[in-house]
């Protein structure tokens, strides 16, 4: 059972959560490439998820955020996804994030299956 009054906020959270899911559908995609000339080395404990938290917080100060990385065997070459307003927010969070920056591109889903 709702308290008297709980129903009235629903329309309102609702709402507010639609216009967040369309910012973020509008939200230009970026592939930004980077290389590594010593390898991406990033612990798998504490110091890195602590790490890997500062440039998801610090990306987030520009409207940016890190979707997913890809990255080659021998770790020099990453490929990553990003939604930004612009190129520029993304060189800007790299740069505080001590990232190199060596291409981005702005993209779009192209899904194989839609045709099927």
């Amino acid at each position: 059972m709702h308290a008297v009054g709980e129903h009235d906020q629903c329309p309102a959270a609702l709402k507010s959560s639609v216009k967040q899911w369309k910012r973020e559908l509008d939200m230009p995609r970026y592939v930004v490439e980077r290389t590594f000339p010593n390898g991406l080395s990033v612990p798998m404990n504490d110091a890195g998820a602590d790490a890997l938290g500062g440039v998801i917080m610090r990306n987030a100060e520009k409207g940016v955020t890190w979707v997913q990385s890809f990255v080659s065997p021998d770790k020099k070459q990453s490929f990553c996804i990003y939604d930004a307003p612009s190129p520029e927010a993304i060189r800007s969070t790299a740069q505080k994030n001590a990232l190199p920056v060596d291409k981005i591109t702005e993209v779009r889903v192209l899904d194989p299956y839609f045709y099927r």
